[in-house]
């Protein structure tokens, strides 16, 4: 009589076992076994448990497809959903297969998995596979669907609350439990001291340096004394939060009315504008994208934020400096162009109103729109376009790990119309417009790294850690996909013929750029390259891009002076009228400031359920050469996380952002 091993691990998470019946049922080509249930002495199903049963047929399946597993009820004890990881299964014929779970199953619920090498959709030849897959793709298109947030934006998932979402999807209890706490503790730190909903103003910039008592970090620490020099000033373009804005100026803007007098004591001596711009050492900011973005009234009156322009230097010390500064896009009386050399607080106001600025930029555009929300369309499309058996499937799901979790709830939280950032100068609805105007302006290359530092003229600026660590991840990111892609499509004829494949770069390009051809996203896919390329930006985007605008963000932010989301005056239109009383006047009241640093201290957390990238805790892959290549790609990401260490210990300001150990595999915060 044939006999069938079976391996059946429990997941290790907390009330992952249960108390009740588990029954299996082995499908194969020649058959199908009784429906047996899995019972050992004692007690089968804890957490972390790998059970080992045998499961005897009268004669062999033949090749195994499909396991059944149905969980049943144990007397009258409660509901306990049991998280099934795997089921490895060894044939009398001695073949071993896995069979990847890794979900929840509720009692009376029906899971069928499929087991063994990943298929593709004209792969599958047997009439039980084709059904399985016809009829799970069918069931994930009616749970997994896309809604319109607001017109012009990337679409969402339909889930109102992440308790919505199926478990596998959601944040663990342990994190779920961290963030509850931190949550607490600074609620209770801020109510303690009197700060929480205060609209007094504050009287000293010193003052907001005692915000929390024990949420310090060095860097933060290092902000808070150095926000005013120009060189740090110019440095956070290259490595703070926001690195995807400054570019090369090859040509003065002629809105922006730059001459050789106003810089020339700011320049090498004896060198004009105009030969710094042709060596390759002029840069330009220029925030067009906020000009005439709708502002949040405040008090009956509508708040400000400056579209300006910011020229700097790179000098001779290789310090990018900023040289000039022009507050609207229009140059007037009204709209002076800022130096080095004007009044300290004139200056000062001038760099805060860039930065107020590049904040709601990178708040918005480069950390919401272009890593959580593009990151949800990768996820949807994933989830509708593939079933759990496809290699792209079993190659991504793992970067998408909580990131519905997290933009469900964030939508009310964070974006909202009362969430935290509806206090910033935009609100709610001109952020929104903020993001529209941008989601119809962005590029498939801007989000390719190699393409974007070309395009931008930034490949070979001095001290840029964001560029050379990014592009060293994408290099490694980019061989461990091609490796993965390449062993599944060896030909652009396989490519082509897949269904699934098509479909999901089609969901992408219809409700991610809303159909938008000048992007240059793809809307379907005729070579391998074009495969690798697109799977590389979509992992580099949930993990390392996401780390770079969001991890960063206490750090250099916490510190609202340096990059306020809100300002209360208006940018300053003439010079020599402004003192330390004007910038305490501008900044957030008390009550507005620790809104955003708690929220900052929320979105920096580490939390212990952090998985980091190239880490795959769940084994979905049976395949010796997808596992070798797994481990290449962790041993690529090893080294290079010792060489940035190795360098940022010889640094002033170390960059740590992009330290793969450090980077988590998916956005998940």
């Amino acid at each position: 009589m044939p006999e069938y091993k079976l391996e059946v691990t429990t997941g290790d998470m907390k009330h992952g076992g249960t108390f009740d019946h588990i029954h299996l049922t082995l499908f194969g080509k020649d058959g199908q076994s009784e429906r047996t249930e899995l019972d050992n002495f004692g007690i089968d199903f804890t957490t972390g448990k790998v059970g080992t049963y045998i499961l005897k047929t009268n004669s062999s399946l033949g090749k195994l497809l499909l396991i059944k597993v149905e969980k049943d009820p144990f007397f009258i004890l409660p509901e306990d959903e049991w998280f099934c990881s795997k089921i490895v299964v060894t044939t009398p014929e001695g073949d071993v297969l896995l069979f990847p779970c890794y979900r929840w199953i509720s009692r009376g619920e029906l899971v069928e998995l499929r087991g063994g090498r990943a298929m593709k959709v004209f792969e599958d030849d047997h009439p039980l596979l084709i059904e399985h897959r016809k009829q799970e793709l069918t069931s994930k298109k009616s749970f997994y669907r896309w809604k319109i947030l607001s017109e012009g934006l990337s679409h969402i998932n339909h889930f109102n609350s992440p308790s919505e979402l199926p478990a596998e999807v959601r944040f663990s209890e342990s994190k779920s439990t961290e963030v509850t706490k931190t949550q607490n503790i600074m609620g209770l730190e801020l109510k303690i001291k009197g700060l929480l909903g205060s609209t007094e103003k504050w009287e000293s910039i010193d003052d907001l340096k005692e915000i929390f008592w024990f949420k310090k970090t060095t860097m933060s620490e290092y902000v808070a004394e150095h926000w005013k020099e120009d060189d740090f000033f110019g440095y956070q373009f290259l490595n703070s939060v926001n690195p995807n804005v400054i570019k090369s100026c090859s040509e003065l803007p002629q809105n922006f009315p730059v001459t050789d007098e106003m810089v020339k004591q700011f320049l090498e001596k004896g060198n004009s504008l105009q030969s710094e711009i042709e060596k390759g050492n002029i840069f330009l900011y220029d925030q067009r994208i906020m000009d005439g973005i709708p502002t949040r009234l405040y008090d009956g009156e509508p708040l400000h934020v400056a579209a300006g322009l910011c020229l700097l230097y790179l000098n001779p010390e290789n310090k990018l400096k900023p040289i000039a500064i022009q507050l609207s896009q229009q140059p007037s009386d009204q709209s002076p162009i800022f130096l080095p050399s004007d009044l300290e607080t004139d200056w000062l106001l001038a760099k805060m109103f860039i930065k107020n600025a590049d904040a709601i930029d990178h708040q918005a555009v480069q950390h919401l729109m272009k890593t959580h929300f593009l990151s949800e369309v990768y996820a949807v499309a994933t989830l509708r376009s593939f079933p759990v058996i496809h290699p792209i499937y079993k190659l991504l799901f793992p970067h998408f790990r909580s990131t519905l979790h997290i933009n469900t709830g964030g939508r009310t939280s964070l974006f909202g119309h009362d969430g935290a950032l509806s206090i910033s100068s935009l609100g709610y609805d001109g952020m929104t417009e903020l993001m529209r105007k941008s989601l119809s302006e962005m590029t498939y290359s801007s989000l390719c790294l190699p393409d974007d530092i070309t395009a931008r003229g930034l490949d070979s600026i001095p001290n840029f850690y964001y560029r050379d660590d990014g592009l060293k991840l994408w290099k490694i990111i980019n061989s461990f996909v091609k490796a993965v892609v390449e062993y599944y499509y060896p030909s652009d004829s396989e490519v082509k013929k897949d269904t699934e494949l098509q479909e999901w770069i089609s969901e992408i390009f219809t409700h991610g750029v809303l159909g938008n051809n000048a992007s240059g996203f793809p809307s379907c896919f005729n070579t391998v390259e074009e495969v690798n390329k697109f799977i590389t930006m979509v992992i580099f985007t949930a993990t390392a891009q996401h780390a770079a605008v969001n991890s960063g963000q206490y750090d250099y932010n916490s510190w609202i002076p340096n990059a306020s989301l809100l300002l209360h005056k208006p940018p300053p239109a003439a010079k020599g009228q402004s003192s330390m009383e004007t910038i305490l006047g501008t900044l957030p009241d008390v009550g507005e400031t620790v809104s955003f640093v708690a929220i900052l201290w929320l979105l920096s957390e580490q939390y212990t359920d952090e998985v980091p990238l190239g880490a795959y805790p769940e084994e979905r892959f049976d395949e010796p050469a997808v596992k070798r290549m797994i481990k290449e790609f962790q041993g690529e990401l090893s080294y290079l996380d010792e060489e940035i260490r190795a360098r940022n210990s010889e640094l002033e300001i170390p960059y740590t952002y992009l330290i793969p150990s450090q980077i988590e595999n998916s956005v998940t915060i």
